[in-house]
């Protein structure tokens, strides 16, 4: 093939046609959304917009909506209303929660669990458990709160805040085709937060800074897109694209394992482990083949180590080092999965030869 292939959705998604337009038009306008002129309050209407858009998108009330520069900065509500909080955390979960981990014993005066809903890496869904229940997960001794990190989810699986049983969520733009460094903090209606940023008490006191007027707007394009695509049955679509690609893995190469193929998982999300062929080195081979994909999650995968979301799986070192992570989207094509399994396939048969 001459042209290459974009297989690394769950880093990034490309910007959406309707993403890109909306926000070259919200460029155009020239007013601060907290100025009370005519001006600032065109540029206030895009962003309420944009705010009904995602709240639509993720199932909860505009007003719960709280727009950041992405959700790592949402997660810092962890540190701030949560501050004193036991903060308990899925060990496969995003580098963002896991940074907050904090556990202070018996002066802690709240338990919080935070967790990822979909696996970046794996695409693996973890149902969340319930605040009321027994044997709470990853240790805690009970759940006052419930952060939930739906980054991954949103737009490929049904979901909606208003009935996940979360106290918080956490969302972005760039997954969803919008543009990079958008964001939102889903807060449960009636709490109250230390500001995730204090300054001019903009969005509500809860977020200070003036708001990236055209990154929302891309953002709510972004997500009534993905909305769309939900109805439409767009994602049961990219699973059979997805499921296509395993069985051509498996008939070519029966001893690759397909972590999480038995659990339920995002339908566009494929994780491949050939043990003793770095993970690494696939991802470059199949760059030069004109292919673009992962070893892990975008944040981690840059630096060479083994896999953590692996290690805590269950999976030995040299395993957790020897995956590669396929994401597909909405516009991925048969051609681009057929070329993709036959170039993978032909650089297996040479790691295998070498290993024999």
């Amino acid at each position: 093939m001459t042209a290459r292939a974009y297989l690394d959705w769950n880093a990034t998604a490309p910007l959406r046609p309707e993403a890109r337009a909306a926000v070259i038009a919200a460029l155009d306008v020239v007013g601060n959304p907290s100025s009370v002129h005519a001006e600032g309050r065109a540029a206030k209407a895009i962003v309420e917009a944009a705010r009904e858009d995602v709240a639509r998108l993720v199932g909860c009330r505009p007003a719960e909506v709280v727009f950041t520069s992405g959700a790592t900065e949402a997660a810092g509500v962890l540190s701030g209303l949560l501050a004193g909080h036991d903060v308990y955390v899925d060990p496969a979960a995003h580098d963002c929660l896991i940074a907050h981990a904090r556990m202070g014993g018996d002066a802690a005066r709240g338990h919080t669990l935070a967790m990822g809903l979909a696996n970046s890496e794996t695409g693996v869904i973890t149902e969340p458990p319930a605040k009321a229940g027994d044997g709470y997960a990853y240790g805690a001794r009970r759940a006052d709160w419930l952060l939930l990190d739906v980054v991954q989810a949103v737009g490929r699986m049904p979901f909606a805040f208003s009935w996940s049983g979360a106290d918080f969520a956490l969302v972005s733009a760039h997954k969803l085709g919008g543009p990079k460094g958008a964001g939102a903090l889903i807060l449960r209606e009636g709490l109250e937060i230390a500001p995730l940023r204090p300054g001019g008490g903009q969005e509500q006191g809860r977020r200070s800074g003036t708001e990236n007027v055209a990154g929302i707007a891309g953002f709510g394009a972004a997500a009534r897109a993905a909305l769309a695509d939900l109805d439409a049955g767009v994602p049961a679509k990219v699973a059979d694209l997805r499921d296509g690609l395993e069985a051509r893995i498996l008939d070519g190469a029966p001893d690759v394992v397909i972590v999480g193929r038995d659990r339920p998982r995002l339908p566009n999300t494929t994780c491949l482990m050939t043990r003793g062929w770095k993970g690494e080195t696939q991802v470059m081979q199949m760059d030069l083949a004109g292919f673009a994909i992962s070893a892990g999650s975008a944040c981690s995968s840059g630096k060479v180590r083994a896999s953590r979301v692996l290690k805590a799986m269950g999976f030995d070192e040299v395993e957790a080092a020897s995956a590669i992570r396929v994401s597909l989207g909405p516009t991925t094509t048969v051609e681009e999965i057929d070329s993709f399994a036959a170039a993978w396939l032909a650089q297996y048969r040479k790691f295998r030869a070498k290993a024999a």
